[in-house]
């Protein structure tokens, strides 16, 4: 990513019903013709059909495509029927928003993200998580041009996704603290306006964290705006680290690890608690944030044996290996990884 290069959304509409004004809003960004929408099994029913048909109604030609994993082939899948497509349009979690916002830039197309679940910060960042071999990797890719939330959609998604989102935005505490440490010791370009705006996101999530509730449209729009301001945030920075250090490197572990991991933002959240004892910070107040939200705080919770959460703390420093935190170079011994989890009652 250019660190002089800021990009950043054109249009974001957020609050509930804007789906319908889909084929408005493209028309207002001065598209014509024929457009693509990629949604998932479920999220065609729950938001792909309104969007498609607000785009028909605006006189676009809509091509539809359902992705399952977010993995090369569905991103190859999404290139094979872009030929004359003037846009894409990603309907559905964070799976298929990261497949079409990767296909979109590959091959040189706008893309359009229309979330129906504020599960991560991918809603409106430069990068995108697609599935390997060895587990996932963060992708550069455009920022989207335009985000179209609607809240009343991601109200009635399970509350889990939306707790997992806040987790992610709570993970940005350590991110920040990792960054700060790795401009220290390394002389790592550093910019405190991305910095400021990631924090300032982190600290909103945790001052309203009693007032996000299941089922509440304010909840909805919080998490939203709060998941946009991250990712703005990763486009002021020109790389993920205002979002993403230790507790990211420890949820690819995870990933890489655990049979059956759970989902992103909430090994995140779990990871904080963790890196945030490493740092010398208050642990416990991140770990009571995150209980404040009915995010997991423990192994149990996740639905991950102990066992592979210290796995995934001693080979966490392997990932990225380019991104210094506070995992160092040589990571933790398993005596130190299993003592860790302990002290922080992950495990």
């Amino acid at each position: 990513m250019d660190p002089r290069k800021i990009q950043l959304p054109r249009e974001i509409h957020t609050g509930p019903g804007v789906i319908e004004d889909t084929g408005r809003i493209c028309r207002d960004l001065r598209f014509r013709g024929r457009v693509m929408v990629v949604t998932g099994p479920r999220t065609l029913k729950i938001a792909g059909e309104a969007a498609i048909e607000s785009l028909q109604d605006a006189g676009f030609e809509v091509d539809q495509v359902t992705v399952g994993d977010a993995t090369m082939a569905s991103v190859a899948q999404v290139q094979d029927g872009l030929n004359g497509t003037s846009l894409v349009l990603g309907v559905g979690g964070g799976k298929v928003i990261d497949v079409a916002k990767m296909a979109a830039t590959l091959e040189g197309v706008h893309f359009i993200s229309v979330p129906t679940a504020a599960s991560h910060d991918g809603i409106a960042s430069p990068r995108a998580s697609i599935r390997n071999g060895e587990g996932t990797a963060s992708l550069e890719a455009s920022s989207p041009i335009g985000v179209i939330a609607d809240t009343e959609v991601i109200r009635k998604a399970p509350f889990r996704l939306l707790a997992s989102g806040c987790a992610d935005i709570i993970s940005n505490y350590t991110a920040i603290m990792d960054w700060k440490l790795a401009h220290r010791l390394l002389n790592e370009r550093y910019s405190e306006s991305a910095a400021a705006l990631s924090l300032m996101t982190a600290k909103m999530i945790i001052k309203s964290a009693d007032a996000i509730k299941e089922g509440l449209e304010e909840s909805a729009r919080l998490a939203v705006k709060s998941l946009i301001s991250s990712g703005i945030a990763i486009s002021i920075a020109g790389s993920s680290r205002p979002a993403s250090g230790s507790e990211h490197k420890f949820s690819h572990a995870l990933d890489m690890v655990a049979p059956e991991p759970a989902l992103h933002g909430e090994q995140c959240g779990v990871g904080t608690i963790m890196m945030m004892h490493l740092h010398g910070g208050d642990w416990r107040f991140i770990r009571d944030a995150l209980a404040r939200i009915n995010a997991p705080t423990t192994a149990a919770e996740l639905g991950i044996d102990p066992e592979h959460i210290i796995e995934a703390l001693t080979v966490a420093h392997t990932i990225r290996k380019e991104r210094y935190t506070i995992l160092g170079d040589r990571g933790l011994t398993r005596e130190a990884a299993e003592r860790l989890a302990k002290i922080t009652e992950v495990i």
